[in-house]
């Protein structure tokens, strides 16, 4: 018997007491990194190259708050500024089911592909919506999920704004960052409302990354004192409010994940332990032996090491086959759910800490053992 196989039989020894602890660290470490990565999609939302140039105007007091249709033709007349087009969020009720399972827009239909450059459309498909105001474009996901093709009709019923939709799938499309939305007209939407001359949001899109910053301080200049005041701000800024309303999640989070670290390392030091204890006698025998104390520890630091790292490659593996299919799992709450490197490499880290702490008090409590009182222990 070599010294490695002596360090593994010691440590399945007692196989329930192993696998348990294993399955401790391994649950533990699972939804370390699952709460790490789940807070990183939420803080730092995904971006594409189209998004980059997209300025987001909204009403200054409220989103909910309204904006008058007649700044379309200021803001078209500003230096920088591509397209313009309303884009109101509908938020109606689809098939009974519970909440809005995706989103739903209305905006000016010729502005879409300028708008959204990346995404991609057949030019039949972007044709027959064009010409029908209760045609929409509807993202592959959606499509996908609802078995939904080309002149099947959506009903939806009306959450915020008082009138219920029906609209003719027209298009289908994909190749942003999110192919779930619905698209429609936004004239229909003021004609089956009632609210014409009034639009939730407008969405404008820049000439450059170098227009951005004087684009958005335009905008704001120019609506500022009036009755509809603007906040103009990138996508990902405008994004990232969204975030800011949750209240301070990251510092719950990492509540979270300190709470899974302390106790982690509390039922590894008690099982690490407890293991030790049971061999005290064997122990003894090694130091008379002439094992010294440094070998003694190494033996130990062995055992609660590997333990802790298999469990932590058990818990990464799991979090990362639960994020290659978070959208299913999670009900498309999670686009994406990408479980990176530092991540991984974080939870590594950290159980192979644990391991080495946990590890130190049975190992003192063995430097400070007698051989004569080792041997008496389990007699």
């Amino acid at each position: 018997m070599n010294i490695g196989s002596f360090i593994v039989k010691n440590a399945l020894r007692n196989k329930r007491r192993a696998l348990l602890s294993v399955l401790s660290v391994a649950v533990s470490l699972f939804l370390f990194v699952v709460l790490l990565v789940a807070l990183r999609e939420i803080t730092l939302p995904p971006e594409d190259v189209g998004s980059a140039l997209r300025v987001v105007v909204r009403n200054r007091i409220s989103l909910a708050a309204l904006l008058p249709a007649r700044q379309r033709a200021t803001l078209e007349r500003i230096p920088g500024v591509e397209a313009v087009t309303p884009f109101t969020w509908y938020g109606g009720k689809y098939k009974n089911e519970q909440g809005v399972p995706f989103a739903q827009f209305a905006m000016d239909p010729a502005k879409l592909p300028v708008i959204f450059a990346e995404l991609k459309l057949p030019s039949d498909q972007y044709k027959a919506f064009l010409k029908d105001q209760r045609a929409c474009v509807v993202g592959k996901e959606t499509v996908k999920k609802y078995q939904l093709k080309i002149g099947d009709r959506m009903y939806f019923v009306g959450q915020i704004w008082p009138c219920d939709l029906e609209l003719k799938v027209a298009a289908i499309y994909e190749g942003t960052l999110d192919d779930r939305n619905v698209l429609f007209h936004h004239k229909y939407l003021e004609e089956a409302s009632g609210a014409e001359g009034w639009v939730g949001t407008w969405w404008v899109k820049a000439r450059s990354i170098e227009d951005m910053p004087r684009v958005i301080e335009a905008i704001n200049n120019a609506f500022a004192n009036t009755s509809a005041e603007v906040r103009a701000e990138s996508e990902r800024t405008f994004q990232l409010s969204f975030v800011s309303m949750w209240g301070n999640i990251k510092f719950l989070v990492r509540s979270i994940c300190s709470v899974v670290v302390v106790t982690l390392l509390v039922v590894s030091a008690s099982t690490m332990s407890m293991a030790i204890r049971e061999r005290f006698r064997e122990l003894a025998v090694l130091k008379a032996l002439g094992y010294r104390r440094r070998e003694l520890f190494a033996f130990i630091l062995a055992e609660s090491f590997g333990l802790a790292m298999s469990g932590a490659v058990l818990g990464v593996l799991g979090a990362w086959i639960f994020s290659l299919n978070a959208y299913k799992l999670t009900q498309g709450v999670f686009l994406y759910f990408e479980l990176t490197p530092k991540i991984a490499g974080l939870a590594l880290a950290v159980a192979g800490l644990l391991g080495i702490i946990a590890s130190v008090a049975p190992a003192v409590a063995v430097a400070r053992m007698s051989v004569v009182n080792g041997l008496k222990t389990l007699d």
